[in-house]
C-alpha cells in the first residue's frame, strides 16, 4: 500500500527562495535606476576651458554682430489707476433739494461751473433782503451823525474856546461818527455773506468731472458738509507704479529734473485689444515704500485717461483701480553692448566665436531689464555673439556657421 507523500516540509524552504529572488530582483532595479541617474548627470554639458576636450568636428551656430553705443533700458513695472484729483461734494449751506441736474448720477459727466443741485432759496433770499434794509439803515444813521457833526464843530467855532485832546473830540462827536461808520461796514460784510449764502445755495462741479456715486435725492434735507456724492476729475489720472530700489537711479523724475519726466508705455494686456496702449510720463517718486511688497512707489500721469479728445478716439479708456504694465524709458546708459538675456550665459559669461573657435568670456553688466542685458566690458563692438544653445560648451571648440558651410 503506497504511503502518502508528506510535502509540508518542502513548501517553506519554497517560500524562502521566493521572498530571497524578489528581494534580489528589487536589489537589481534599483541599481540599475541608480546607474542610470549617474549617467544623466554625468553625461550633462558643461562649460569647461581647456582644449584638450575640444570636439573634433566643428559645432553650427549661429551668432549676432555686438553693436556698441548709448541705449536707454526700458524698466517694467505693475501699476494701479488712482484719481489725480478726487473729492467728495458737500453743500456750505443746508436745507431742502430742490433741484437736481440729470448729469449728478453714477457714471455721469459734468464740466466745470455746471449745476449739479439746488438748494431751496427762500430763506436765504428773505435774508440778504433783510441784510439790504439793515445796511441802508446804516448809512442813514452815518448821514444823520455827519449832519450831527458839522453843526457840533459850527457851535464849537462861534464859542472860540480852546479845546485838546479827548475833550475836544467829544465836543465835536467824533465817537459817534466813528460807531455809525463801524455799523455801516459790519452791514456791508452781513450783506456780502447773505449773498454768499445765497449764492451757495447752487451747488456746482468745480472741475471737469465724472461722478462716482450720489447719496441725496430731490426732497432731500441737508445740513452743512453733509456728503452731496463723490466726483473725480478726468483732465489727468496717476498709475501709481512699484519698483525695486536698485532700479531708482535710472528713472528721471520732472520733480527732480524741472524738464518733463520720463515717458511711459501703459497697457492692460488682460483687457485691451493687441497693440492698444496709452502714453504717460513719470511725475514723481512718493516717498514711501509700498507695505505688502516693500517697493518703492512712483506716480506716472496721464492726460485725458478716458479719451475724450475727438482726436483720440481709439484710445482706451482707463478705470480707477485697474491694474497695468507698465514700461518706463530710463536714462541713457552710455559706451555699452546691449544684448537680448538669453544670450547671457550662466556666471555672466557670453559665448564669442573668435577666428572659428568659442571664447568663453566673462563679462560686466551695466543693467538688465526685462528684454537685453547691457555689457560694458567683455565683448568688443562688432564681435560674434554665439545665439544658439550648445550641447557641449568647451573654451577654444571650432565652430562654423551657415556662411562658412556655403
Amino acid at each position: 500500500m503506497n504511503e502518502p507523500i508528506n510535502d509540508s516540509a518542502a513548501r517553506p524552504e519554497t517560500g524562502r527562495a521566493g521572498r530571497l529572488k524578489t528581494a534580489f530582483i528589487s536589489l537589481v532595479i534599483l541599481a540599475l535606476g541608480a546607474a542610470l541617474v549617474w549617467l544623466v548627470f554625468r553625461t550633462e554639458p558643461t562649460a569647461t576651458r581647456g582644449p584638450d576636450t575640444a570636439r573634433e568636428t566643428a559645432m553650427l551656430v549661429d551668432v549676432t554682430s555686438a553693436e556698441k553705443g548709448n541705449y536707454r533700458p526700458t524698466i517694467t513695472a505693475m501699476g494701479q489707476v488712482r484719481a489725480a484729483r478726487e473729492l467728495t461734494l458737500r453743500p456750505r449751506v443746508g436745507g431742502q433739494i430742490v433741484e437736481r441736474a440729470p448729469e449728478f448720477m453714477p457714471g455721469g459727466m459734468v464740466e466745470k461751473g455746471d449745476m449739479l443741485v439746488r438748494i431751496d432759496p427762500a430763506d436765504y433770499e428773505a435774508t440778504l433782503q433783510q441784510r439790504r434794509s439793515e445796511l441802508r439803515q446804516a448809512r442813514s444813521d452815518l448821514d444823520i451823525e455827519q449832519g450831527r457833526q458839522n453843526v457840533a464843530e459850527q457851535e464849537f467855532e462861534l464859542l472860540g474856546e480852546e479845546l485838546e485832546g479827548t475833550n475836544k473830540a467829544l465836543v465835536l462827536r467824533q465817537p459817534q461818527l466813528e460807531q455809525a461808520r463801524a455799523q455801516v461796514e459790519s452791514a456791508e460784510a452781513a450783506l456780502r455773506q447773505a449773498q454768499l449764502d445765497l449764492d451757495r445755495t447752487r451747488v456746482t462741479a468745480p472741475f471737469n468731472a465724472r461722478v462716482l456715486s450720489r447719496d441725496i435725492s430731490l426732497g432731500t434735507q441737508v445740513s452743512t458738509g453733509e456728503a452731496l456724492g463723490r466726483l473725480v476729475g478726468v483732465d489727468e489720472y496717476w498709475v501709481e507704479a512699484t519698483v525695486p530700489q536698485s532700479e531708482l537711479p535710472w528713472l528721471r523724475f520732472e520733480e527732480r529734473s524741472g524738464e518733463a519726466g520720463a515717458p511711459a508705455t501703459i497697457r492692460n494686456n488682460s483687457a485691451w485689444p493687441q497693440g492698444q496702449h496709452r502714453e504717460g510720463r513719470l511725475q514723481r517718486l512718493v516717498g514711501e515704500l509700498n507695505e505688502d511688497t516693500r517697493l518703492a512707489r512712483v506716480l506716472i500721469t496721464v492726460q485725458d485717461p478716458l479719451a475724450l479728445d475727438a482726436d483720440a478716439p481709439d484710445k482706451p479708456p482707463l478705470l480707477i483701480g485697474s491694474f497695468l504694465n507698465t514700461a518706463i524709458e530710463g536714462r541713457e546708459i552710455t559706451d555699452v553692448v546691449r544684448l537680448d538675456r538669453n544670450h547671457i550665459r550662466r556666471n555672466d559669461t557670453v559665448w564669442v566665436m573668435e577666428d572659428g573657435s568659442l571664447s568663453i568670456r566673462d563679462v560686466k553688466i551695466a543693467f538688465r531689464d526685462a528684454e537685453y542685458a547691457y555689457v560694458s566690458d567683455g565683448v568688443e563692438d562688432g564681435e560674434a555673439v554665439v545665439t544658439s544653445d550648445l550641447a557641449s560648451v568647451v573654451d577654444g571648440a571650432d565652430l562654423r556657421t551657415e556662411e562658412d558651410d556655403g
